[in-house]
């Protein structure tokens, strides 16, 4: 089990290098983990999993009722929500299978309902119906005057996208797969046996490379001598309400959507909170990292918001945040192998990329075994210790025989969030440990309640820098 993030980098030849770790990144490395005979690496720039387009999205467990039928996108989705659900279940990520309904506000948008139940017939998504304005009042009474009736889709689903890349990561890890962080790949020389990739921390060799780079993929991309795609980043703008906005919706609302895009939804969220969001506001290309929130987008929030839940508007918020997506112009997924090169590009992953992550790896590896990566049997892989955040399912500070057990689960740090110092002990310890204390925020939900922080940031602060003082 080998995690850096600093000093040189092995010398020793790898089979794969995966670079990127965010969550289709982390998949790909669990997924070759399965194979003992494989030596595999996962690498990224960030000093965490996670740290890019992974950790600002809507978190929603997508049926790909709406996805364009017959794209890599459609089937990768489909299957992936199926792979996801059952891993979550397996592992105890949290998932929480609301349901979605499209909601009309218009004729237009109502008569445009039946178009919408066949094209998520096409993509095997037969579940869907049509229902009227007083159905659709009696299921959201709190949804704001005038709304006409709604595509009701069950099956979508609200899910923890920070547990998910920690599990992948983890599994990973624990199956003998390198993780090397701080580790920005600036260079890359293709050849034969070994690629050698140039890194802020030494020269990684390697057999077979994945380009799972997200807001950085086409970089890679144009290393490898390809010139396929460019990405724009695409940056998404969410409020995020206290908990106490919870009873206002009961499902994931969604507006129907149009040529410019699927538009701003309301949500709860596995934490209890509720999520309105995101913008979608096409950035300059060099852009990569303004993850800022904006006066006018959080307006333009407040505006959508208040049609759909207008009470919503009136509780406290929690917190914004932005998340870019790897947008590249283009309709679907830009999954591209090079047999000849040994290298496979994942890019275009967007919003879906969290669904379909564990199929997007499967795919992944068939194309490696088909570019001529042998990889032998595989094997079952360690079960990841995974934290328990959902607010569905029993957090540490309900749990009397764990409690018993140890104290430490008792003791509250966080009381925004009901976070112990049990769970923020086991974070710091854990095979992925954070290595910030925004990186324990999303293990714990340490500092992500109402105060943010401003009570127990100074005591998880000092609980981090312990047990960094312990390791180093």
């Amino acid at each position: 089990m080998t995690v850096t993030s600093a000093g040189a980098v092995p010398t020793e030849a790898y089979d794969v290098v995966v670079v990127g770790a965010g969550v289709v990144g982390c998949a790909v490395a669990r997924e070759l983990a399965r194979f003992p005979a494989l030596r595999v690496a996962l690498v990224d720039a960030a000093a965490d999993v996670g740290e890019g387009t992974s950790k600002g999205n809507t978190a929603i467990l997508h049926t790909g009722f709406d996805a364009v039928p017959g794209s890599l996108e459609a089937r990768l989705v489909r299957d992936g929500q199926r792979r996801l659900a059952a891993y979550a279940a397996e592992t105890g990520i949290p998932v929480e299978p609301l349901g979605a309904l499209l909601v009309a506000w218009d004729e237009e948008q109502l008569a445009a309902l039946p178009a919408l139940a066949a094209k998520a017939a096409r993509n095997g998504h037969h579940e869907t119906g049509i229902i009227g304005a007083d159905e659709l009042r009696a299921r959201e009474p709190h949804l704001g005057p005038g709304a006409l009736g709604a595509l009701d889709v069950p099956g979508e689903s609200v899910v923890c996208p920070w547990t998910t890349t920690l599990a992948y990561a983890t599994q990973a890890v624990l199956a003998g797969a390198d993780l090397h962080l701080n580790c920005r790949v600036e260079d890359v020389s293709a050849g034969v046996p070994h690629h050698r990739l140039a890194t802020g921390r030494g020269t990684l060799s390697t057999r077979f490379l994945v380009n799972a780079a997200g807001l950085h993929a086409d970089t890679l991309d144009r290393h490898m001598g390809h010139d396929d795609f460019t990405v724009t980043p695409r940056r998404g703008q969410l409020i995020v309400f206290d908990r106490l906005a919870r009873g206002l919706v009961r499902h994931i609302l969604l507006p129907v959507p149009t040529a410019l895009g699927k538009g701003v939804l309301v949500s709860p969220t596995v934490y209890g909170n509720v999520l309105l969001g995101p913008t979608a506001e096409d950035l300059d290309v060099d852009a990569r990292t303004a993850t800022g929130s904006t006066e006018a987008g959080l307006a333009f929030l407040r505006e959508q918001g208040r049609r759909v839940l207008p009470d919503l508007l009136d509780e406290e918020v929690t917190a914004v945040y932005a998340g870019l997506r790897a947008a590249t112009g283009q309709d679907d997924y830009r999954i591209t192998s090079h047999p000849g090169e040994r290298y496979v590009t994942v890019g275009g992953i967007r919003s879906t990329g969290l669904t379909a992550s564990m199929a997007i790896a499967a795919h992944v590896a068939e194309l490696l075994g088909e570019a001529g990566l042998e990889t032998g049997p595989p094997r079952e892989l360690p079960p990841p210790a995974l934290p328990r955040l959902g607010e569905a399912s029993e957090r540490p500070y309900e749990n009397a025989r764990l409690i018993a057990g140890n104290p430490v689960y008792g003791e509250i740090v966080c009381h925004c969030e009901r976070v112990t110092r049990g769970e923020i002990r086991d974070a710091l310890a854990g095979p992925v440990p954070p290595a910030s204390p925004d990186g324990l925020r999303r293990r714990t939900r340490a500092r992500a309640g109402r105060c943010q922080g401003f009570f127990c940031g100074p005591a998880v602060r000092a609980l981090f820098d312990e047990a960094k003082g312990a390791a180093g």
